[in-house]
């Protein structure tokens, strides 16, 4: 098969061309540039591309080389795969078979910002196809995955913030669906329904309190039923000193809703904040 040279996107900014034209061979290596959106993910590093074989869910495929990759920084709905009592979170299938019409067959760059690999062995990375779209904001965009991201893993959180709320704004995929509706931190004993689930929630900082090595920001007047968010130990230096300017300011924030005290979220990472009344994160 003849080979064509073809330019894409951005990437003519930097005198580099992909080869296009055929898939990859198993590992080929790719120089280590930003991505064709040089407009995107700056701070992203290539290692190679590959062919994807399979789609398990909205945001894991499987490679030909036997390597299976989250993509990382994104939460898509959850099919059961096997799990027993696991109710199929809404638009699991829809979001699996999107994923699957963007990558299934076809070549990818991954692209890493932190964490290389998770506990499972499961790759961590952005995936770009050759024509320059960033597989990660393909799927916020269409507003089937909402944006999940690491203390290990914070690149181009930003970038997918604004994705996912674009689709939000518009009512695309899941944000028609109150089962993944933004819920409010009043009153608390909602929230404590929705124990062991990931949510965004927002709500008015009330108090930030420190007692020995945590800062909780508390959500009502009473810390003890109403809704709070914990900073522990190391995490803490991710976050500025002077946290109690944060009281009176309305803010949205993700995480997985524990209950002690009334329900809570561990904040580990500043991009699990975004400020109200202004369109940008922490």
């Amino acid at each position: 098969m003849r080979r064509q040279h073809v330019c894409v996107g951005a990437v003519l900014l930097f005198g580099l061309c992909f080869w296009g034209g055929v898939l990859p061979a198993q590992g080929e290596t790719v120089a280590v540039v930003p991505p064709p959106d040089t407009a995107i993910c700056e701070r992203l590093t290539a290692d190679t591309r590959w062919r994807v074989t399979e789609i398990v869910d909205g945001d894991t495929v499987l490679l030909d080389n036997g390597r299976e990759v989250r993509l990382v920084g994104l939460q898509a709905p959850k099919l059961a795969l096997g799990r027993r009592h696991f109710q199929e979170w809404p638009l699991a299938t829809e979001a699996r078979d999107a994923l699957g019409e963007l990558v299934n067959g076809q070549a990818v760059t991954l692209y890493f910002g932190g964490r290389e690999e998770d506990r499972h062995g499961r790759i961590l990375a952005h995936l770009f196809l050759d024509d320059g779209r960033w597989v990660q904001g393909e799927m916020l965009a269409q507003g089937l995955a909402r944006v999940y991201s690491f203390p290990d893993n914070r690149a181009c959180i930003a970038d997918m913030l604004a994705k996912e709320r674009e689709a939000r704004d518009q009512g695309l995929g899941i944000w028609s669906l109150a089962y993944y509706a933004i819920r409010a931190a009043s009153p608390p004993e909602a929230l404590l329904a929705l124990e062991d689930s990931f949510q965004l929630v927002e709500g008015r900082v009330r108090e930030v309190a420190r007692v020995r090595n945590r800062v909780f920001l508390n959500f009502g007047e009473n810390w003890r039923d109403d809704f709070t968010l914990v900073i522990s130990g190391p995490d803490r230096r991710r976050f500025p000193a002077d946290m109690e300017s944060w009281v009176g300011r309305d803010v949205r924030v993700r995480g997985w809703i524990d209950a002690y005290n009334g329900p809570e979220i561990r904040l580990t990472h500043p991009e699990q904040l975004e400020w109200l009344g202004d369109a940008s994160s922490f």
